[in-house]
């Protein structure tokens, strides 16, 4: 079902926000989807991806002070920035991103700056090379992240001079399967 429901959102986003001056074929197709029930399985993904999005945030705040560990991927051990990602997508949402940070950059969407929404990926150039470190989106300009040998997991504020000359990109986890984020690191490596 969820491979069926991605594609109809689209075009019920399509025909919902289409100029004042709709022809009757956008009429007839959100008709189509109203009288499928098709809206308000749309109403109930939309509810179930805030609530995961919420999860996530919530879910990484309660890591804060877990020691940075160079390829650490748990709380027992520690993490680094993308084993901390890795491992809060994959207990909260479900999804097994990449190990490394780049390959994460290639296995999501990028997204604008201004798109940003709490669960969301952020990329700074910490090594004189893209996407060299990771951090989760928390909202208000800040991000949560593992961020180097003898610190611990932390918020910080994007705005700050140090993260704001090294901000490297946006990136949004697709909402599909572990095929699909492989897929889409395939479709977007160069990004």
């Amino acid at each position: 079902m969820r491979f069926f429901v991605l594609p109809v959102s689209l075009l019920f986003a399509v025909a919902v926000h289409a100029a004042p001056q709709q022809d009757k074929t956008d009429d007839e197709l959100a008709r189509m989807l109203a009288d499928k029930g098709i809206i308000g399985q749309l109403k109930q993904v939309r509810q179930t991806v805030t609530e995961r999005t919420s999860d996530l945030v919530v879910t990484a705040i309660g890591f804060l002070g877990v020691p940075y560990r160079r390829g650490g991927n748990t709380a027992e051990s520690g993490f680094d920035c993308s084993g901390f990602v890795r491992a809060m997508y994959n207990q909260t949402v479900g999804h097994m991103l990449p190990r490394r940070a780049e390959e994460q950059a290639a296995a999501t969407e990028k997204i604008d700056r201004s798109q940003l929404k709490p669960g969301d990926l952020v990329f700074f150039n910490t090594m004189r090379r893209a996407f060299s470190h990771v951090g989760i989106y928390v909202g208000e300009g800040k991000f949560i992240h593992s961020p180097r040998s003898g610190a611990q997991v932390r918020v910080e504020d994007m705005n700050g001079s140090y993260w704001q000359h090294r901000f490297d990109g946006a990136r949004r986890v697709l909402a599909g399967s572990t095929e699909e984020v492989k897929a889409a690191a395939v479709a977007n490596t160069g990004n």
